[in-house]
């Protein structure tokens, strides 16, 4: 749901933008996928190091200290 509300205002920004790019084209597919891709594995990243923290934890000690 998020990359289609963001390729959404991204296509309506492309107006803004298009005097700024060089070298690609305002709507060039791929750069939007590649771009969509750089950030789910950002946000995969970003989601994997504290969870794989918590992965290490002993439960108990967790709950005995809250």
């Amino acid at each position: 749901m998020g990359i289609a509300i963001g390729l959404a205002a991204a296509a309506e920004l492309l107006r803004a933008m298009a005097s700024m790019l060089v070298g690609i084209q305002p709507t060039d597919p791929a750069t939007f996928a590649i771009m969509s891709v750089g950030f789910l594995l950002i946000a995969a990243v970003a989601c994997w190091i504290p969870a794989r923290r918590a992965a290490a934890l002993d439960p108990t000690v967790a709950l005995r200290a809250e």
